[in-house]
């Protein structure tokens, strides 16, 4: 049975960890509450964006010659997953959720492609596929620290580059798409080739129109401004997914300790009165045989 040091001892630690645990929740509140804001900036625009591309894409593609290279389709023998996690734990299922995600994504599609690479945004991502002996052809590190639209541009050009030379047939996204602060989705999509909106067939895709610039200057702005967005919003789901997901842990945490520090105050309660009444026995005892 452990003394009643033992057990204070073990109060003391449970209740510095509920302070931390109540710490790192008020901090992931207070990040949500800005990561949040900045997704539902941002979804607008990329939505917009999106519609607007779907719909000159529709018109351009009864004219080959005015098809982007980004929007041709091609014979698909190597395609690469971009894993965007964290670089810090205590987050639930944040990161494990997405990663095993990736693995039933390589799985299920191991007939469709001859050769499926891997890349890492976050060091989560990269512990996990690095331990199940799973190699990632790239890491991007320190993106996630302090996110910035260069950051995605960045890796979206390189992305491009790569599908336009030819080093790579079809790239695809993998991230938490932030829900609510409890609820996080785990999501595989695909960045390149580009898959226009199957409705901007049906609104007037078939009445065209006069462009100035041409067309084929509208495609070639607007593709890589989209290709660099959705790889912006992925990062951003991302964090506001994490911060949601900690936030949760945290609270969890902060609850479990609360009900351990019960617990244990309740022990030893128990243990201290069992103490005392031992040494009143005794005092009874003693003062009996000097009778």
């Amino acid at each position: 049975m452990p003394s009643l040091r033992d057990i204070r001892n073990r109060i003391g630690s449970v209740k510095s960890t509920r302070q931390i645990t109540k710490a790192m929740k008020m901090v992931s509140a207070a990040k949500l509450r800005r990561a949040q804001d900045a997704i539902l900036k941002t979804r607008p625009y990329a939505l917009l964006l999106e519609q607007a591309l779907g719909r000159v894409a529709a018109r351009a593609a009864a004219d080959e010659a005015a098809t982007h290279p980004l929007l041709a389709p091609r014979v698909e023998r190597r395609a690469e997953v971009v894993v965007v996690t964290s670089d810090r734990g205590l987050a639930g299922g944040f990161n494990s959720n997405i990663c095993r995600r990736v693995q039933r994504f390589l799985v299920e599609n191991g007939d469709r492609f001859e050769e499926i690479a891997l890349a890492t945004i976050g060091k989560k991502g990269r512990e996990y596929f690095k331990a199940r002996r799973i190699h990632a052809r790239k890491d991007f590190p320190g993106v996630t620290a302090n996110l910035r639209y260069e950051q995605a541009e960045g890796i979206a050009v390189e992305y491009q580059e790569r599908f336009l030379s030819g080093e790579v047939d079809a790239v695809f996204l993998a991230y938490n798409e932030f829900k609510s602060a409890i609820s996080q989705k785990p999501v595989v999509v695909q960045l390149l080739p580009i898959q226009t909106a199957a409705e901007a067939e049906t609104t007037g895709a078939s009445i065209d129109f006069k462009y100035e610039p041409s067309r084929e200057a509208l495609l070639a702005d607007l593709l890589p401004r989209h290709v660099g967005m959705q790889v912006w919003r992925a990062l951003l789901e991302s964090a506001a997914s994490e911060h949601g997901a900690r936030m949760s842990a945290m609270e969890s945490a902060t609850k479990n300790a609360e009900e351990m520090i019960a617990a244990l105050t309740l022990q030893y309660n128990r243990a201290r009165q069992a103490y005392v009444t031992k040494e009143l026995m005794e005092i009874v005892s003693g003062a009996e045989a000097l009778k």
